[in-house]
């Protein structure tokens, strides 16, 4: 099924570009001649999506010279699409590409909606993707996964969206910044300092955030929640496969106060977070009213069979979540067919994951989470001294 927080424009199709998973190989001059001449027959295009192509430095030119010398893309220019661009492409080719094609999305003072995923950009792109993401002041929707970031690219990306955050305020009096999606990128604790900065200053815009299998362990975890639990219209949380912990776990919890009204979709799968930890977050559901609440996700989690019995079986004979459509909670230690389980089943009228793969404790992890667990909260983020650090930050030219 479709996410509860999934975006998407309408376009006219008459003003949309799309040569999507076509394979093309674009290298040359000679290559991309004829999507230039397609492009030009436009009156108006408000999306190009070049998705699932591979294109190199020479046609990047060409196009993006084309987009700033056409008004009919420049003035018009909403969502571009340009994942998995460089498959087979050297770095230098990559590194020049995105330069060109960035300058040109400068120019474009409607766009506010970028897919850059699936493109290998590393730590050679981020001079950059820094400079273009600080000074892209019309942004509102930035998605960039699977793109080998590492912890270092990825708390320059944090820097620049602080930075991203003062330039709109600057000319809208406030942020615009609603979607920041930038999940399978190897970001691990080393980046979640400034992330968390990046996310707590976009409070009162920030609507979806997807930081998905990256390694974050709990420490990181615990800056990231310090910056979530500024926003205040948060709809979707997918923090998957990072590693929480018990105390993260509550800590996150205390968070979610602030997205009763808001909240659609959150996806804690994967995330260990012991049972202290998802009880603390299932007892927010009886507590406080989500009544916009359609995804809920919490796989492999090592909840308990009590759990269960106390906390989530009276979140649904209470029916304290009545939009849920989706339920996710298979590979915890629950009993396998249990009264419980059962009741389960019977109660919730939603789609529910399959039931049929419980965890049992294992001592040894259990040692070395626990060790995690006492250092996760041992800092916290000082964000005036973060934005002071920030302000003697010089962009690359």
């Amino acid at each position: 099924m479709s996410t509860s927080c999934s975006f998407s424009f309408t376009h006219e199709p008459k003003n949309v570009y799309d040569i999507s998973g076509k394979a093309l190989k674009l290298t040359t001059s000679d290559d991309i001649k004829e999507i230039l001449q397609d492009l030009s027959k436009f009156e108006k295009i408000t999306k190009i999506d070049i998705s699932g192509n591979t294109i190199s430095d020479t046609p990047s030119k060409d196009l993006a010279d084309f987009i700033k010398s056409t008004p009919a893309i420049y003035e018009n220019l909403v969502e571009c699409n340009f994942a998995d661009i460089y498959t087979s492409r050297l770095v230098d080719e990559v590194v020049k590409s995105l330069d060109l094609l960035s300058e040109a999305f400068l120019k474009c003072e409607n766009l506010v909606y970028i897919n850059l995923s699936d493109n290998a950009f590393g730590l050679r792109t981020i001079d950059i993707l820094e400079k273009f993401i600080a000074e892209k002041v019309n942004l509102k929707h930035l998605i960039l996964s699977n793109n080998g970031m590492g912890p270092f690219a990825g708390e320059r990306i944090g820097k620049a969206l602080a930075l991203l955050a003062k330039a709109q305020k600057e000319k809208y009096n406030k942020t615009i910044l609603e979607t920041f999606i930038c999940g399978r990128n190897r970001l691990e604790n080393g980046s979640s300092r400034y992330l968390s900065l990046g996310l707590y200053s976009f409070a009162d815009s920030l609507k979806t955030v997807r930081l998905y299998q990256n390694g974050i362990r709990p420490e990181g975890i615990n800056f990231l929640i310090e910056g979530l639990s500024n926003c205040n219209v948060l709809e979707c949380v997918d923090l998957q496969d990072n590693t929480f912990t018990s105390k993260p776990g509550v800590k996150f919890s205390q968070s979610m106060t602030k997205w009763a009204k808001s909240l659609k979709e959150l996806n804690l799968n994967d995330c260990l977070i012991k049972d202290e930890g998802s009880e603390a977050i299932l007892e927010k559901f009886l507590t406080l009213e989500f009544k916009n609440l359609e995804t809920l996700k919490l796989q492999y989690n090592e909840i308990l069979q009590k759990t269960l019995e106390k906390v989530i079986l009276p979140i649904f004979e209470n029916e304290r979540l009545p939009s849920l459509k989706l339920l996710e909670i298979n590979g915890n230690i629950f009993e396998e067919d249990s009264e419980a389980i059962e009741h389960l089943q019977e109660l919730y009228k939603g789609e529910l994951d399959e039931l049929d793969d419980f965890e049992e404790l294992d001592s040894e992890e259990e040692e070395d989470s626990e060790e995690e667990d006492e250092e996760a909260l041992a800092e916290e983020l000082n964000f005036d001294e973060l934005i002071n650090d920030l302000s003697a930050l010089k962009l690359k030219e």
